[in-house]
């Protein structure tokens, strides 16, 4: 049967004209409809009509969303959300003033959480994961993105990304799978990174290939990891493998990961914190997405992300969580948002474009994903608003009381009486 969202105050479309991202100050225009409805046929926006020329019901399942406002729904297209263990002891720290390179080189940060997967188990992993999905779920999140990273060795990196992939199957939203095996060198091969890269290389990334257990490589490409040369042996083997690329980089050093990046055409790059001016620039004709972070720069105090030089540069700027134990024990979307707007100085329409359909593109599934289009999925947000601006001036708050996936309602709000 076909269903019609009914009468809502604003449709935000994101309309892209099938372009299917948006480019600098493309960012801004994000198309808001008044007296429209949606008519969603199985999983797929069949129209986009004004409200009034619908005279008959009958035929269709009405869904009534009148004084709410309709999105595009939420990508996540940066997590690491597959974890066990507390690393509040170290956020004590940080709070004394250690840093967060500090702490990893005394065997805390990463390795505290390597620590607490290896000893848990695959359903341990589970159980730890399924309220965080939920929860991203319940802010009308229809896509996400976990990253492995977290076992370090070849069976728990193994066994988190099975995990994912069980996920998977119990959640109706989209979970895309990232290996992440060189997010740091394990204590056992603190000194031989060799034995560690030649594992990744012969022995984790085959494996994974053949038996499709992730989406995309990602690489930590930093000092107290791995160096552009390191990433540069482990990307080519990824994508000898099946897997599509992307990559930690520009984060709390410039060690070149920008340019190996690009030399594998990366989907996306991630964080770009201390990106310079020259590699800005790198980005204005590159299909590349710049992954943006925010929640990390607020929750270690360094510096941000230069979103405004990135969109005056005419890059596809992205945004996310970095939801992580370690350095963005963050989950909460409308924050993300509220800094981006006022640390990096985004306006409310590029950041709906930069969650919505350039998080779609970081994850490259823009083609179906991440606007409100005749002909794509019909994955949405109904935001209990009459304002969409409301999404980031009411910081902290989630408005999301629907969310619909391929048509069919996964999250409703109970209603408050």
């Amino acid at each position: 049967m076909l269903k019609i969202l009914k009468d809502p105050s604003q449709i935000v479309t994101v309309n892209t004209k099938g372009k299917n991202y948006k480019r600098g100050n493309e960012l801004n225009e994000v198309d808001v409809l008044t007296d429209h409805s949606i008519i969603v046929e199985d999983d797929l926006i069949k129209d986009i009509l004004q409200t009034k020329s619908i005279k008959n019901e009958s035929g269709y399942h009405v869904i009534r969303v009148k004084d709410k406002i309709i999105l595009p729904g939420f990508v996540e297209c940066h997590t690491h959300t597959v974890f066990t263990g507390s690393r509040a002891n170290e956020f004590r720290l940080k709070l004394k003033g250690a840093s967060y390179e500090e702490i990893a080189k005394d065997g805390g940060g990463i390795n505290t959480t390597v620590n607490a997967v290896r000893n848990s188990s695959f359903e341990d992993l589970v159980k730890a994961a399924r309220p965080r999905i939920h929860n991203f779920i319940s802010q009308g999140v229809t896509t996400i993105e976990i990253k492995s990273g977290y076992g370090l060795d070849f069976d728990n990196e193994i066994k988190q990304l099975k995990v994912i992939n069980y996920l998977k199957q119990v959640f109706p939203i989209d979970i895309i799978t990232t290996f992440l095996g060189a997010h740091t060198y394990p204590t056992e091969y603190k000194n031989d990174h060799a034995g560690y890269i030649d594992l990744i290389i012969n022995k984790m990334l085959p494996f994974i290939g053949e038996n499709k257990l992730a989406d995309f490589c990602d690489v930590f490409c930093e000092l107290t990891a791995f160096s552009s040369e390191e990433t540069d042996r482990i990307l080519k083997k990824a994508l000898e493998v099946g897997l599509k690329i992307k990559l930690h980089t520009e984060q709390f050093n410039n060690i070149g990961g920008m340019e190996t990046a690009l030399k594998y055409n990366a989907v996306s790059v991630e964080h770009l914190e201390m990106i310079k001016e020259e590699q800005i620039r790198l980005l204005e004709t590159s299909e590349t997405t710049a992954v943006l972070l925010p929640g990390v720069s607020y929750f270690l105090d360094y510096q941000y992300a230069p979103a405004r030089k990135l969109i005056e540069r005419n890059a596809i700027v992205a945004l996310a969580t970095d939801y992580n134990p370690g350095s963005s024990n963050i989950s909460n979307i409308s924050f993300i948002m509220s800094l981006a707007a006022i640390k990096m100085k985004m306006s409310i329409e590029e950041i709906i474009s930069a969650y919505t359909i350039n998080a779609a593109k970081a994850l490259d599934v823009n083609m179906q994903r991440g606007s409100i289009e005749i002909g794509k999925k019909a994955d949405l947000s109904v935001l209990d608003t009459t304002e969409y601006s409301d999404l980031v001036y009411c910081t902290g708050t989630n408005l999301n009381m629907m969310t619909i996936k391929n048509g069919d309602i996964i999250f409703e709000k109970p209603e408050i009486k």
